[in-house]
């Protein structure tokens, strides 16, 4: 599976969900089993690089002001929730984090930016599929620490001037 059809899977079932991330889920684990085992597995692959390429400091300041607060298990989800919206809003946000303000149009904290289950798709399908864990992707994990510089999230005047748009948008 190349980058092209991964995106077009994370697409096409978000699309089909209408959003939703926990339909968004069900519905690419049902399209991932409709799949073979290593198809499964590059998948699995194409997502974990982009959720370690999006742990950043930058795009944990994005998610706090969008969530009004992100602890580290809310990042993660976030960062699923990101991958899930699809290429342009994922590479625009990496580029520019402050971006998510233009590249969404609607953000609703209640149902948005938590795409857990879209982080578990590839394992659920790989494991009805075969009846085995999927092994190891050979994917190094991210670094200890969120690459960039880190951001004191509890000062809201610094969120403001790093994150203007979103400020004004959803903060």
């Amino acid at each position: 599976m190349d980058e092209t059809e991964f995106w077009e899977i994370v697409d096409r079932t978000r699309v089909a969900a209408d959003g939703d991330p926990e339909d968004h889920a069900e519905l690419l684990v049902d399209r991932l089993l409709q799949s073979d085992p290593d198809s499964v597995l590059d998948f699995a692959r194409h997502f974990e690089v982009r959720y370690n390429r999006a742990y950043r400091w930058d795009l944990w300041g994005a998610a706090w002001v969008l969530l009004g607060g992100a602890s580290d298990d809310a990042f993660d989800f976030f960062r699923c929730w990101l991958i899930g919206q699809g290429r342009e809003v994922f590479e625009g946000a990496l580029h520019e984090p402050d971006a998510l303000a233009e590249l969404l149009d609607q953000f609703d904290e209640e149902v948005d930016g938590d795409g857990e289950e879209l982080g578990y798709a590839a394992d659920e399908a790989y494991e009805e599929l075969t009846g085995t864990v999927a092994a190891d992707l050979g994917i190094p994990p991210p670094p200890a620490e969120p690459e960039g510089t880190p951001i004191d999230f509890e000062d809201t005047g610094v969120l403001a001037r790093l994150y203007p748009r979103l400020t004004e948008r959803f903060g």
